[in-house]
């Protein structure tokens, strides 16, 4: 009886967390240079980084970042506008960052 229970409790708990962290989302924004550093620290995944990645997040009603990368060239698809029919690979194309917000 008390190995049933105690089961249960532990299966309870496993699923409040994977209901928990089920609800984030991935942004993918452009990484633009605004003079104050931010875009390295977001594309470096540096500590400076951080605060703006949470303040981001918490702008769209979520509680925090768990994560921010510069996302590779190679890794964005064909939803991400170029300006023409071709890939972007050159140094003029844009950089991106992938910021994961959490509730």
């Amino acid at each position: 009886m008390r190995l049933s229970s105690a089961l249960l409790a532990c299966g309870l708990l496993v699923a409040a967390a994977s209901a928990a962290s089920a609800d984030s989302r991935v942004f993918i924004v452009a990484n633009q240079a605004d003079g104050y550093g931010v875009d390295e620290c977001l594309a470096q995944g540096h500590k400076c980084g951080a605060h703006a990645a949470r303040a981001f997040c918490q702008s769209r009603e979520f509680a925090q970042a768990t994560t921010y990368r510069r996302v590779e060239p190679d890794e964005l698809t064909a939803t991400v506008p170029n300006g023409g029919g071709e890939r972007c690979l050159g140094p003029s194309c844009g950089e991106y960052v992938a910021i994961t917000c959490q509730r």
